[in-house]
């Protein structure tokens, strides 16, 4: 972790196997219930100008770490949620940054009716759609480590995907995308890469931490019906262009 923060990390939250149990496609009952499965280091700074910064613009840095792992035959991923939406109507969005690793986000529309998979590699930055719930997958060998901005104006909501036994697919070891029927009929799988957003600073080469401290940038962050345009057709645009249908 040390590479990927120069400074010392608060104690994280850690999610264990008890609390991920309800959204694997099977319970966990071969595992110790106080397993740690993830751990998140949540609203981190620099500096005290960093700090301030963040606290008057309303928004957080944090980084979450993932050891690759397989439970009961399924990759080891977070337990997922959606955003509330903020004054305006609108679904507060979030961006993440693999810092290290591979990732799979898999990100599903409140009314199942659409389902996007993001595969992110190293130094990809993923935005979070308003109006998508999220979770994130870790399919590879080795540890996944990723950034995260969002606004703090809100709390996650993880009850819905909890109840419905996790997102509306699971990524096994043996056999790859799984439907999962708590959903009913299969929701189509759309495959987007992580392009660049430049209207929204989120362009190559660039890290999450190092917006920090800019003022045209991550508004959208707090008012993303002001930038739904190039949302909407920058996820149009890339459904178009890369649509996948899971075969079983």
């Amino acid at each position: 972790m040390k590479m990927f923060w120069p400074g010392s990390l608060p104690n994280p939250s850690v999610r264990t196997v008890e609390d991920m149990e309800n959204v694997f496609a099977s319970r966990p009952s071969n595992r110790d219930p106080d397993t740690p499965l993830y751990y998140m280091y949540r609203d981190l700074y620099q500096t005290h100008g960093d700090h301030t910064w963040l606290e008057r613009h309303h928004l957080r840095y944090d980084i979450t770490r993932i050891p690759a792992g397989v439970i009961n035959g399924e990759y080891t991923k977070t337990k997922g949620h959606y955003h509330p939406s903020n004054s305006a109507g609108v679904p507060y969005p979030e961006v993440y940054e693999v810092l290290s690793g591979y990732a799979y986000y898999l990100l599903q529309k409140r009314d199942h009716t659409d389902v996007i998979l993001v595969p992110a590699h190293t130094g990809d930055l993923v935005l979070i759609p308003p109006g998508y719930g999220h979770v994130t997958i870790n399919p590879g060998r080795e540890e996944l480590i990723m950034a995260n901005l969002v606004s703090t104006d809100f709390s996650s909501e993880y009850g819905e995907i909890n109840e419905m036994h996790g997102a509306a697919y699971y990524y096994m070891k043996k056999e790859g995308w799984v439907p999962n029927p708590h959903y009913g009929d299969r929701i189509p799988m759309h495959v987007i890469l992580p392009l660049p957003l430049p209207e929204l600073g989120l362009v190559p080469g660039r890290g999450l931490y190092g917006m920090i401290g800019t003022t045209d940038t991550l508004d959208v962050m707090n008012r993303p019906e002001e930038y739904m345009d190039i949302i909407g057709r920058f996820c149009a645009d890339k459904k178009r262009e890369n649509i996948y249908q899971p075969i079983f």
